[in-house]
């Protein structure tokens, strides 16, 4: 590790935090509506966001605005398994704590917004007591382990299930500090012992006193089904199948979107190939990939904190030597298994026993209750009614699983009682379109993202239908910011916050996300986004090759060739 003297502010608050407890505890006792900076920075781990609602801020003392505070609970649901009542207690705490609403992620966690500091200790005390956590969905950990979601039988996604399991279970921090926070029953009468003993190194076995210089995001996918993306995340398992079984994984490192325009060393990566590995190698190999980063990654400067900057500057060769001595063996290389197709999951599917699931599509993830929609009464009749199991997906939207034959028509009744529409019903565009959260609540947004994507949608939903282009599938995603939360940077078509109200406008990624896109254009307006977009459907439309898909296209003609047909069409309609 670094000298204490090199470290970022962050490192030295989680090297004195006694292992993330900090005095977290004593703030929570304060009448005061936020947490001072080093205990905000620590409750990342435990995952929870201090916040400020920009749409709730009133104004202070000489005309300055006040904060809003309040704090984002996380909830990590590793492959996005959880249970109708599980479901329905977070419907139950965003109306009671929160601000009415709940958040299916991209990468299939929960969210409650709107929780006062006064509620924080109930909300995620109730979480606990339905078998679920936060600890580990935000901070510099790996965070909830991605898989795909769908129910099927057959034993390559059950064995995906258990690999997710036991990646969760194994790379968990070890610190007392959140138990003793958030779980203890504080009548128990049981010894505090916050954190650990500082000097006791087995207290984090895997991450030591300051955990790691970044966040971590794992993946376990399917090459003929990349629905987690799988090529976005810091650690990859890519299942190789052979007869109907898994014979191991090819593992992927390094992929990350964050980025900073304005700091040139910053920059969005795919994950590269590092070697093929056994199922019962898998999850050595991922302590090993930690534990190199641990010691690896830059510990002065966090914007080149991840660990694609580590291979970057070093070299996946580098790398993979570094993960064959810290696991104590040398590794085979990748098979030639590659992603090559994508599901998400929509619409209606056997499971494989009988029953079937039904993937609902929800817009940005969001459920609510409103007068034209109601999202969370919905869930409510159909958890009442069916009892299913319910999967989330890395595409913001929810599986309803174990659904017998005969309830298939129950559950769409519902949905259409409701006012909301059935899956089958929504446009492919918006369908493959995806938000991150960005305003009021982001303290990193720059622009809107969740609230303003829709309306794009309507718009583009209008060209393409007038275009004969409605049922091409390519993915739409915005962030507020260039952070890539929505994880922008391998779409069709993105759209990322850049300044107030405008965006940069990238192209050229594709739906199986293993290609990044470009820049098409830079400050695009809010309401110029679509009509910037029609040049390039149009072109499109006339000089694609058989099969090729939209991100294919402008990629295979490149930036150049695409302004200057948008100059072209510019000219002839005026």
């Amino acid at each position: 590790m670094a000298d204490e003297q090199d470290l970022s502010a962050v490192e030295l608050i989680k090297l004195e935090s006694n292992f993330l407890g900090g005095t977290i505890a004593d703030e929570l006792k304060t009448d005061a509506d936020d947490f001072n900076k080093a205990n905000s920075t620590l409750l990342k781990f435990h995952g929870t966001y201090q916040q400020d609602n920009r749409d709730s801020r009133k104004s202070g003392a000489e005309g300055k605005s006040a904060k809003a505070f309040s704090m984002m609970t996380r909830t990590r649901v590793p492959g996005g398994r959880l249970t109708a009542a599980q479901l329905i207690e977070h419907l139950d705490l965003c109306d009671e704590l929160g601000n009415a609403t709940l958040k299916c992620t991209t990468r299939q966690a929960l969210q409650l917004h709107g929780v006062a500091k006064s509620d924080l200790w109930q909300t995620i005390h109730r979480i606990n007591k339905v078998q679920l956590s936060t600890l580990a969905a935000c901070g510099d950990v790996n965070r909830n382990v991605m898989c795909c979601p769908a129910p099927y039988t057959d034993s390559v996604h059950q064995e995906m299930h258990k690999l997710t399991d036991a990646l969760v279970a194994h790379l968990a921090p070890r610190t007392r500090a959140y138990y003793e926070t958030w779980v203890k029953d504080p009548e128990s009468g049981e010894e505090s012992l916050v954190g650990g003993h500082a000097e006791d190194d087995e207290v984090e076995p895997i991450y030591g006193k300051t955990y790691l210089p970044r966040k971590f995001k794992t993946a376990v996918g399917l090459p003929e089904d990349n629905c987690v993306d799988i090529y976005t995340n810091d650690l990859g398992f890519l299942a190789v199948v052979r007869d109907g079984k898994i014979i191991g994984y090819n593992v992927l490192v390094g992929g990350g979107f964050g980025t900073t325009p304005s700091a040139k060393k910053t920059f969005p990566a795919l994950a590269k190939r590092m070697a093929f590995v056994t199922p019962e190698q898998a999850v050595g190999v991922a302590e090993a990939v930690v534990k190199v980063q641990r010691d690896n990654g830059n510990r002065a400067d966090r914007k080149v904190a991840r660990l694609k900057y580590v291979i970057a500057d070093k070299g996946i060769e580098w790398f993979r030597a570094e993960v064959e001595k810290y696991y104590g063996s040398k590794l085979l290389d990748c098979t030639e298994d590659d992603v090559h197709g994508f599901n998400d999951h929509i619409g209606w599917d056997e499971q494989g026993d009988g029953k079937w699931f039904y993937g609902w599509n929800v817009e940005n993830g969001r459920l609510y209750d409103s007068d034209d929609r109601r999202w969370k009464s919905a869930i409510r009749e159909i958890c009442a009614t069916l009892n299913p199991g319910i999967r989330l997906t890395p595409h913001q939207s929810i599986l309803f699983t174990n659904i017998a034959p005969q309830d298939r028509s129950v559950l769409e009744s519902i949905i259409r009682k409701h006012r909301l529409p059935l899956s089958e019903e929504i446009s492919t565009v918006r369908r493959w379109s995806m938000a991150c959260v960005a305003l009021p609540t982001c303290g990193l947004a720059i622009t809107e993202s969740e609230r303003a994507l829709p309306g794009v949608i309507d718009q583009m939903e209008v060209e393409l239908a007038r275009l004969g282009l409605d049922r091409e599938k390519f993915t739409v995603r915005m962030t507020g910011c260039p952070n890539g939360c929505a994880r922008p940077y391998n779409a069709d078509i993105a759209f990322v916050g850049k300044a107030k109200e405008k965006y940069t406008v990238f192209v050229g990624g594709r739906l199986l996300g293993n290609r990044l896109a470009f820049i098409h254009r830079d400050l695009v307006a809010y309401n110029d986004l679509v009509p910037s977009l029609v040049p390039l459907f149009v072109s499109y439309k006339q000089y694609r090759t058989d099969g090729e898909s939209f991100g294919d296209f402008c990629n295979r003609v490149g930036n150049e060739q695409l302004l200057t047909w948008s100059s072209e069409f510019v000219a002839n309609v005026s």
